[in-house]
């Protein structure tokens, strides 16, 4: 399968910074323009939204029990759930919106209605959550898209994974994993970000990771041992009402974190050996150049026991010594002076 999900990246070693906004827009329109703009300053690559049906959400008892968490949207479940739900119109403003601050548009859909709608809003990659993992009527009606999508790997064994894999690659469409720990908070010890290179391993597609610990330690972690996505949780207030924004990144954190994945990238660098401008002037320097041991007469066939080796490093260096041993000096050369081609024939 092929991925495309990068290529919008100038540079091969950069991270793929999705701004998990979700449902911390609280049902408003001005609220998810604020998130959208947040994520632009900290310079994401993507931010997301959510997609549900919400009377396929769960059963009726459950959609319409009392719910008293967060009387400012509703009072059961249901009427919660479709107060944070935007309507195509809301969606095509936001998304309109995000693109044109260019941030790619993602979007998560948790049923195949849910698709059929982001289809219509012509979403280009999709996401999958967590417990969507198992959901294999999702994962295909997903699949058969031909998008690509982004699958989170929470609370799924890697038998589950291998299911979810092998119905994207039958229907060849690409897919990108997030190792995920759906703990909220996730306790450092159990972060287990060596599952980035298990996944990657076996899997052969690329892996990114999707936090949810406090901070962004083992975010910044997982970036500097190979993960190609970060997903991350973020909000405008700590102190809103709604599900998320207590377990989400504040905005200065947010920033904080997007720079240190950059950073991050800088430092890994790009793997190939050379010597860069800033070395040059400490070897020039600090290495050794080929000088004279004692004074050599002009006429005088240079030999070993008339070279020493000195800093700095900006004459003839030691490797190049075989250059001009033999050779006739074609002037007297002081000792302890470093030599150059031109004083010998």
């Amino acid at each position: 399968m092929e991925n495309n999900l990068f290529k919008r990246n100038n540079e091969s070693n950069q991270t793929y910074v999705i701004a998990e906004a979700g449902l911390n827009h609280n049902g408003s329109i001005d609220i998810a323009k604020k998130l959208i703009d947040l994520a632009a300053k900290a310079g994401a690559d993507a931010v997301k939204f959510q997609k549900r049906t919400v009377g396929k959400l769960a059963v009726k008892a459950t959609l319409d029990a009392k719910d008293d968490r967060f009387p400012e949207f509703g009072n059961t479940y249901r009427e919660i759930r479709e107060h944070l739900e935007f309507n195509m119109s809301q969606y095509k403003v936001i998304k309109d919106y995000a693109e044109g601050l260019g941030l790619d548009f993602l979007c998560t859909a948790f049923d195949p209605e849910a698709v059929d709608f982001l289809e219509s809003l012509d979403i280009k990659i999709y996401k999958l959550a967590s417990h969507s993992a198992t959901n294999i009527e999702l994962l295909e009606y997903m699949a058969q898209t031909g998008k690509q999508a982004i699958l989170s790997t929470g609370m799924a064994e890697l038998a589950e994974v291998d299911t979810a894999v092998k119905i994207f690659k039958e229907f060849n469409t690409p897919l990108l994993l997030l190792h995920c720990v759906s703990a909220y908070p996730t306790p450092l010890d159990e972060c287990n970000l060596r599952m980035i290179d298990v996944l990657k391993d076996r899997f052969g597609l690329p892996v990114g990771y999707s936090g949810h610990e406090l901070g962004y330690l083992p975010t910044l972690t997982a970036v500097s041992m190979g993960a190609v996505a970060i997903e991350r949780h973020y909000t405008l207030d700590n102190n809103m009402t709604g599900f998320d924004h207590k377990m989400s990144l504040n905005p200065i954190d947010f920033i904080a974190m997007v720079k240190g994945i950059r950073d991050i990238e800088r430092i890994k660098g790009t793997g190939e050996k050379n010597v860069s401008e800033t070395e040059w002037i400490t070897r020039n320097k600090y290495h050794v150049s080929i000088a004279s041991a004692n004074k050599i007469v002009s006429g005088t066939l240079l030999t070993d026991d008339m070279i020493v080796y000195r800093n700095p490093g900006t004459g003839i260096p030691a490797k190049d010594a075989h250059r001009i041993l033999g050779k006739k000096a074609l002037r007297d050369i002081p000792a302890d002076e470093l030599l150059r081609f031109e004083m010998f024939e």
